[in-house]
């Protein structure tokens, strides 16, 4: 059973591999064999976990790229092709939410900050498109292999300020199950593309955000844990299996999915 999850031989690339969650993804896909492309704006912190993974006995390569840049990911997908000479996986993992795209209960909602608005449409949508477009060349010429998007639970709740966020997240769900449909239709079951879909984890950007300095939860943090079946945040460890699953041959029969990784959030009617 242990070989249907192994990504041994597999070279597989993740965008925001320089971020928190990313961390998280980067450290599965080693400890699962598989060859890791870490890719993100921050050369710095993308060569000091490819050293990490190379010194501890698995295979890494840092690329520094901007996922909205075509031209970085062009160059940073000929690096990776030229160090291992093919991609197996991708994993679109680059997005967060921004400040700009967020609107506050004492603001104007006939008066948006369209700007930004549009910066965190680009940078989660856009920014996961771009990358299928560049990687996903590479994957189809090998023949095969998986490429598995990041949601949120924004997508389906409705979630108070933000607005750009869900908005991009929820088109990145409906771009997952229709690119997966086109890729069965060109490629058969030799690629396919799925979704997953986390609840609130406690990140470095967020945490601010639930969770007081003393410790204790702020009253988003409150009305979140309310909400949350197992009235606790996820930790991000708790993706590392739902990811290797969907990279790995174990779910061969899997195309077009959004999973929840939430704690019951999503189907939790409060009643």
């Amino acid at each position: 059973m242990n070989h249907l999850f192994s990504l041994k031989e597999k070279v597989i690339v993740i965008t925001g591999g320089t971020g928190f969650l990313g961390n998280s993804f980067i450290d599965g896909i080693a400890e699962a064999g598989g060859t890791v492309g870490i890719l993100g704006r921050n050369r710095k912190i993308a060569e000091e976990r490819a050293t990490k993974i190379n010194r501890e006995g698995g295979k890494a390569i840092a690329l520094c790229a901007d996922v909205t840049n075509k031209n970085d990911l062009v160059n940073a997908k000929k690096m990776l092709l030229d160090s291992y000479g093919k991609i197996d996986g991708l994993v679109n993992a680059a997005g967060g939410n921004m400040q700009e795209g967020t609107v506050e209960s004492h603001q104007d909602i006939f008066n948006l900050n369209m700007g930004g608005l549009k910066k965190v449409m680009d940078l989660n949508l856009w920014g996961t498109i771009l990358p299928t477009q560049i990687f996903g060349d590479a994957i189809a010429h090998h023949g095969e292999g998986s490429i598995v998007n990041i949601s949120s639970i924004a997508a389906n709740q409705v979630v108070s300020k933000v607005l750009g966020y869900s908005m991009a997240k929820a088109s990145v769900e409906i771009f997952t199950k229709w690119f997966a449909i086109e890729l069965s239709r060109r490629y058969g079951d030799a690629i396919k593309m799925n979704a997953i879909v986390p609840g609130f984890f406690l990140t470095k950007e967020n945490r601010t955000l639930f969770m007081e300095s003393n410790g204790i939860n702020t009253q988003r943090g409150i009305e979140i844990l309310r909400h949350t079946p197992f009235k606790r945040f996820g930790e991000p460890h708790e993706l590392k299996g739902i990811l290797v699953w969907l990279l790995s041959n174990a779910s061969k029969f899997v195309t077009g999915a959004t999973i929840n990784v939430d704690g019951g959030f999503n189907i939790n009617s409060c009643i």
